[in-house]
């Protein structure tokens, strides 16, 4: 490990910061008591000038701010201050990559913790600014003659979802986060951050995102934060898709009736290879509808919904292989978004359509890739591994290839994890490289999902699902960012 990532970064400078222990940044939101007055260093965040944020939050670090009060400043900051519109996404990315670069804090040896969070720190404060140029908005204070009493504020926030109705959901969610646990109202929200394929997954992300980052701040931050959610998920284009029939809603409505075919004992069975490799050949041509109505017939004939996740995760990870961009890479960022809330509801309805909805997108993302420019044949079932060094030669080789010809690192990493089934020190070497070599959110969001992913994948297939990765990790040849230069000239 010592010698992959020699000559990788100086991170010296880090040392000037308390380190970030394993256990703080491993938060339990049952202990987790941040100080009431949190809204001073929201402040600090907001009114400080992007040229000095850095030095400014390093200083109270070093008088005893800790990584816990900063990564709530921050999701905070960013839900009063950026709007999630007129797309889930853009200027809002400094909202959705809090959670990655915690997840990347989390992953990371207690020296470098601070690395994503001051990348983090700066993102903000450049979505801050887009945002002023877009009309400055700023959440206002909730209608509190709106909001329901807590008898009446679950079923006040499922007609206002159903409905559309920004006013009513905006004042029925304050109501649930301050009569509800947070497992109450992210069962609901499970459901509406899968239900229509706008904004190209960024709405299931934004949902996945919150959930885990309230886990980390505590419940007692949620009200903002659910609120800008709920705005969030009730984007659309054109009148209210309650009374029409838009394209993006149409897979919701059919799986509905779908779901119900699954049989009563669907998440048990086989795992399946063959069951995976027919799925993934289907992936590759049938339309949403089609895929929904393959994959229930798949796990009828008594195969697990593993078997089909795979082929979801490498089939997205194929897409990004066949056209490397935005459209791809969040394919796989929000394949990781709803098999988080696959796996966090207790609700056998909501997981089934969480699923079907997986399902149906990864066809969507493909049919979405069409009007970008060409697709390339590539098959990741079929991709060879090359041949390697040895040991930390076959990694940094590995590494550089990543910046020179990203297939060639591809068949290479497989190699190296057909070698090495737990290649923690690949993982470990490329979230470093994000660390010294990123240069906007999708760095972070991406790595992190597929470092995590790479988990939830069966083990005959997870050397193929991470190589697909390279195709948008940074390699060793690639320029280091500003931000690292910044970050260690404010602690010299």
């Amino acid at each position: 490990m010592g010698g992959a990532l020699a000559g990788l970064g100086d991170l010296g400078f880090l040392s000037q910061l308390q380190p970030v222990a394993a256990a703080e940044s491993q938060l339990d939101p049952n202990v987790v008591q941040l100080d009431p007055s949190i809204e001073p260093v929201v402040k600090l965040l907001e009114d400080t000038p992007r040229e000095q944020l850095l030095e400014k939050v390093a200083e109270r670090i070093k008088g005893g701010l800790t990584y816990r009060e900063v990564l709530a400043a921050l999701l905070l900051a960013g839900v009063r201050n950026i709007q999630p519109r007129p797309s889930v996404g853009f200027k809002f990315h400094a909202v959705l990559v809090v959670n990655s670069a915690h997840l990347a804090s989390q992953a990371s040896p207690d020296d470098q913790r601070w690395l994503p969070i001051f990348w983090a720190l700066d993102e903000f404060k450049s979505s801050q600014a887009a945002d002023v140029r877009e009309g400055n908005w700023t959440m206002a204070p909730v209608k509190e003659s709106l909001v329901p009493p807590a008898e009446k504020a679950r079923q006040a926030f499922i007609d206002a979802m159903d409905s559309w109705d920004e006013g009513a959901a905006d004042a029925a969610v304050a109501g649930l986060a301050r009569s509800s646990t947070m497992e109450e109202v992210f069962e609901l929200f499970y459901r509406y951050g899968a239900r229509d394929f706008r904004d190209i997954g960024h709405k299931a992300i934004f949902v996945a995102n919150s959930r885990r980052t309230l886990d980390a701040i505590g419940w007692h931050h949620a009200e903002p934060i659910l609120r800008s959610l709920a705005y969030a998920l009730q984007h659309h284009e054109g009148g209210n898709p309650f009374k029409g029939d838009a394209a993006a809603d149409q897979p919701w409505k059919r799986n509905r009736e779908l779901a119900s075919r699954l049989r009563a004992d669907w998440t048990e069975g086989k795992i399946d290879p063959v069951a995976t490799t027919e799925f993934l050949a289907a992936l590759r041509t049938a339309n949403d509808q089609e895929a929904c109505a393959k994959a229930v017939d798949i796990i009828n004939r008594g195969v697990s919904p593993q078997s089909i996740w795979d082929a979801l995760f490498v089939g997205a990870g194929e897409l990004l292989m066949r056209q490397p961009g935005i459209v791809a890479l969040h394919a796989m960022t929000s394949s990781n978004a709803l098999r988080y809330a696959f796996q966090s509801t207790r609700n056998d309805d909501t997981r089934r359509m969480v699923f079907l909805q997986n399902v149906a997108f990864v066809p969507l993302f493909r049919e979405a890739m069409i009007s970008r420019g060409k697709i390339a044949h590539t098959r990741l079932d079929t991709l060879e591994p090359a041949q390697l060094q040895a040991g930390a030669d076959g990694l940094n080789e590995i590494l550089a290839d990543i910046s020179r010809d990203r297939s060639v690192a591809a068949s290479k990493l497989l190699a190296y994890v057909n070698e090495h089934p737990d290649p923690k020190d690949f993982i470990d070497a490329a979230r470093l490289l994000i660390f010294l070599k990123g240069t906007n959110s999708h760095d972070y969001k991406f790595s992190a999902a597929i470092m995590e992913d790479f988990q939830h994948v069966s083990p005959e297939w997870r050397g193929r699902f991470l190589a697909a990765g390279v195709y948008n990790l940074r390699g060793s040849g690639d320029a280091e960012n500003k931000l690292v230069k910044r970050t260690r000239d404010a602690l010299a």
